[in-house]
């Protein structure tokens, strides 16, 4: 009985494996939540840099649905929500450039009436 003597290592299954992985990994990667709302926000070319505070984000989405600080909440539980924190606190509102104007002059009146004064527009720049 003759033994082979290898010469070489065979790397085609080791080559498999790694874009199998590769695959795996990538694929998931594209279902993990990224934690944000997708807006696609109107253009600005003086729009100034948010700070980070206790800043309330009250965003509204193509489908006219209302998030406030990335929780879905319905229209008229906004306000109530909303009453729980100090007027002083700034308040960003985000809409997606395809929303109805009625929502978001609804959101304008609710924080006018509530004396919330602390006020930004959420924009891209250009």
């Amino acid at each position: 009985m003759k033994l082979k003597k290898f010469d070489s290592i065979n790397v085609v299954p080791f080559i498999d494996i790694m874009l199998v992985l590769l695959v795996i990994v990538l694929t998931t990667a594209t279902f993990v939540a990224r934690g944000v709302i997708p807006l696609d926000l109107a253009v600005s070319k003086s729009a100034n840099k948010l700070q980070d505070e206790q800043i309330l984000n009250i965003s509204i989405n193509k489908e006219n649905e209302i998030y406030f600080n990335q929780n879905k909440i319905k229209k008229e539980d906004i306000e109530t929500s909303l009453l729980q924190f100090p007027k002083e606190n700034p308040i960003n509102i985000s809409c997606d450039k395809d929303v109805k104007f009625d929502n978001f002059v609804y959101m304008l009146d609710l924080l006018k009436k509530n004396n919330y004064e602390n006020l930004s527009i959420v924009t891209k720049n250009n």
